[in-house]
Parts: structure tokens; sequence; C-alpha cells
């Protein structure tokens, strides 16, 4: 095992995170197999509850799948904006410990508590303390791995789920890594797996003690970094203030859209959804995205430059339309399934006077936004949504 200087770091993964909220919030749903998402039968499992899964149900399983394996199945429709609270308050507590919080997700994060032993123990101790703290507070459980680096923490947080914390430090390496199976090793995937099942590579130990000769083939130049992994190696830093590079907002529908007024209409509902996830965050699309899926499952993506970059929900939408009318052009009579709206390319929004035409725009949007927050998301709609109500 190579060696490398001592950091200490956290990962700390909520377990079944929407399904566990949803189970909190509702004892009628405790101790029952649970999926949130699924909602349509042609939609797919956003998360699964631990009885869930012991069905064989996981995340992005298509409903009827799901249904197949637990008839008794039960479906709540997700509620991301409640979810999103509960995950400020982890993390919050996460900031308490440290301020190098990197989140990976709404339910995960890596901490590096190296500088934090002083004021609050052990590493262990804050991993304990940490998963108290979440208790009391949100009422939810929360799995831990204490490790010297990333790649090992994300490890040990899944061999003790739910409601685990695991420690594997540099010794631990041959008796808790070289078993496990090399799909726990970051960017082995399922193409990978395929490409080693004509090999005896199986396990951590097997990738490890592998030569060059039997793992170039696969990995190319990135086999000196694959056996680093094994290895347990990882000097990748924790780096706070996440970015987001993109947001979007898109629905699977129980019935094709085949007419255009409607595939337009449900194009604006979903630029509500995305422009409003850009002003929140202060945020502004330097490209604009559409994402259609038609009902033989092909998927098509269609974007488009905006100069300057655009958070108003009318100037969204007119690229949006555009991009869709083109599409549609070449693809007439087109079944769709599924249809989305994003943004990319984000820049922190412009001040309102640099750009005189967006003001106005924008100052309805702002009001829009203010109205909805205080009295729910569906109390106000333009009327070009409205026929779907």
């Amino acid at each position: 095992m190579v060696a490398e200087s001592a950091r200490s770091i956290l990962h700390v993964d909520m377990d079944a995170f929407y399904a566990s909220v949803e189970q909190r919030d509702n004892p009628e749903l405790r101790s029952k197999p649970l999926v949130v998402g699924g909602t349509s039968n042609r939609g797919v499992v956003a998360a699964a509850s631990y009885e869930a899964r012991k069905f064989g149900i996981h995340s992005a399983m298509p409903i009827r799948d799901a249904l197949r394996r637990c008839p008794d199945l039960l479906r709540v429709r997700p509620r991301m904006a409640h979810y999103k609270s509960v995950s400020r308050q982890i993390f919050e507590i996460f900031h308490s410990f440290t301020p190098l919080v990197e989140g990976l997700s709404l339910d995960e994060a890596f901490l590096d508590v190296t500088a934090s032993v002083a004021l609050f123990g052990t590493p262990l101790d804050i991993a304990r303390a940490i998963k108290e703290k979440i208790q009391t507070e949100t009422g939810l459980a929360a799995s831990v791995g204490v490790a010297q680096n990333k790649l090992v923490a994300k490890i040990a947080s899944d061999l003790d789920k739910p409601d685990g914390l695991t420690v594997v430090l540099p010794d631990d390496y041959p008796s808790r890594l070289d078993p496990l199976p090399v799909s726990v090793i970051p960017g082995i995937g399922r193409e990978t797996l395929k490409r080693l099942a004509g090999t005896a590579i199986r396990t951590v130990r097997d990738l490890r003690l592998a030569t060059d000769r039997q793992l170039e083939p696969v990995f190319g130049r990135y086999t000196r970094r694959t056996r680093e992994r094994a290895s347990g190696v990882d000097d990748r830093p924790v780096i706070p203030s996440r970015a987001e590079k993109s947001m979007s907002a898109e629905e699977t529908y129980d019935e094709d859209l085949t007419a255009i007024d409607a595939m337009e209409r449900e194009l604006l509902r979903l630029t509500e959804r995305t422009a409003t996830r850009l002003r929140k965050a202060g945020l502004a699309a330097g490209t604009v995205q559409i994402k259609i899926r038609q009902s033989d499952f092909r998927t098509f993506t269609r974007q488009r430059k905006a100069q300057p970059p655009v958070s108003g929900t009318d100037s969204i939408y007119a690229m949006a339309r555009d991009l869709l009318s083109v599409w549609l052009t070449r693809n007439p009579g087109a079944k769709i399934r599924l249809l989305g709206v994003g943004g990319s390319d984000l820049a922190p929004a412009a001040q309102p006077d640099l750009f005189a035409m967006q003001t106005a725009e924008t100052g309805v949007d702002k009001t829009v936004d203010a109205i909805r927050d205080r009295f729910g998301a569906d109390v106000l709609g333009r009327a070009r949504t409205l026929d779907r109500r």
C-alpha cells in the first residue's frame, strides 16, 4: 500500500433520504415498502425505502417493474422543495463542525475534519456527534465513513447501511477493501465491467495486483490511476461550495403529447420551473436546451447560446419554443413521451440595469416568485399553462 499524509475525511450519506423523510413525516408509511416518484405508470423510481429494496427495487427502475416485484408497493409524489429544506438543516449541521464541506447531492457530502479534531475530538468522535445531531434535529439516520481520503471514506460509508459508522484506515485496507467487488472503485461502471468479464479480475485485490499487461487493454492511460484507487490512494481535496453546472426540469407523461399546443403548454410549465430555480440561485443560463423523448424511447437534445445569459421565464421559453419548433419540422407527427427544459453555462445573474430589455421581465418574474414562495407554487400560473390543470 502507498503511504499518504494523514487527513481526516468523512463521507456522510443520508439513508434512503427522500423515502425516509416521507416515512418520518407520515407514520402510516413507516415499515412499509415505499417509493418516491413513479406516481404515473410510465414513471421511474426516484428513491426506494429499505423495505422496498428487499424486493430488489432501486432508483431509476421503471415503476411497472417495481410493481411487478411488489404489488403492495406504496407510491408518494416527490416534494423537492421540502427535501431541499431538510437538506439545508443537515448541511448546517455539517458546517457546525467544519467549513470544508463538499456537497455531492441533497443527501450526501464529504467533510474534511482534519483541523476540527482540536475542538471536537477524534474523527470517530466527530462522526458520532454528527450522526447524533442529525438524528436529534431531523429524526433521520445517516451512514458515515471515516478514512484518510475521499475514496475510502465513500466506500466505508456503504459498508454498514443503514445507520452505519465505519472507520477504514490504511492498515485496514487489505482486510476491508481487498475482498470488495471492483465496482466499488469510481469509474468502473457497467461498460468497464463487461470488458473485465473476460479476465480473472473480480475483486479490488485482483485489480490491485494485476499487471499492466492485464489492465492496459481495459483502462488504457488510466491504468496507473486505477491501480492507485484499488490500493486506497486518493489525494483529491475536499472542495467546498460545489457549484451547479446546470439546472433543468423534465416530465414523463402518462399519455404521449401529439398536439403542438399541448407540447408548447408543457414546455412553458417546465420553463417556469427551471427559470424559478435559476432566479432563486441568482444565476443566469448562457445556454438553453430542450430534451425530447419519443414514444419509441429515442431521445434528442437541442440547445442554443443565450447572449446575454438569461433567467427570465419568457426569454428562456422563447428560445426553448424555437428549438422545439425546428425539431418538429424535421420530425412531423412526433409522439412525445418526455419533455425537458434546462439551462447550462451558468453564471451569476447580471444586475438588471445592465440589460434594460430584461428589467421589466425580471421584475414580473420576481413578483411571481415572491407570491409563490408565500402562498405555494400552484397559487399563480400563466394563462397558457391552465388547460392542463
